[in-house]
């Protein structure tokens, strides 16, 4: 898929995403956001200041992801962060695990992974590590990485 498909693509499922995260707006939605945008800016082999900046800023900016508590986001991308610093691995399996939660819900774990592609070309640059990892939150969640076009 083009660059071009995908930035039509997302700015079609922005049209929706507002609707739709108000409606899971709960705590393992939340968790399982954070956790999806924690192991898109880990993909690379750490999370910098720069990309905790760049989450944060993406979820106060965003009108569809405001109803979260900055607060909590916050703290939560931190414990994930931690994790992340702590051993890759570890950080990596708790993100997912956190993720899975939300693998019954299907319209969930599908905007879930529209999010995750939204904080992926945040910067306007979606690369190959970050879709690799995007690919896995499908894995974890069951869904085809294909309806996303990735």
């Amino acid at each position: 898929m083009s660059f071009a498909n995908v930035k039509d693509w997302l700015n079609q499922q922005k049209t929706n995403l507002s609707d739709a995260v108000t409606r899971f707006k709960n705590k393992d939605f939340m968790d399982a956001v954070v956790a999806g945008c924690a192991l898109v800016a880990a993909a690379d082999g750490g999370i910098s200041t720069e990309e905790k900046q760049k989450m944060a800023g993406f979820i106060q900016r965003t009108d569809e992801l405001k109803v979260f508590d900055m607060a909590e986001v916050i703290k939560q991308f931190n414990k994930f962060a931690d994790n992340f610093a702590f051993d890759h691995l570890i950080g990596k399996g708790e993100a997912l695990r956190t993720i899975s939660k939300i693998k019954k819900n299907v319209e969930a774990a599908r905007l879930l992974v529209r999010v995750c592609c939204a904080i992926g070309t945040a910067d306007g640059d979606f690369d190959e590590t970050e879709k690799t990892m995007v690919r896995e939150i499908c894995t974890e969640l069951g869904l085809a990485a294909a309806e996303f076009g990735l």
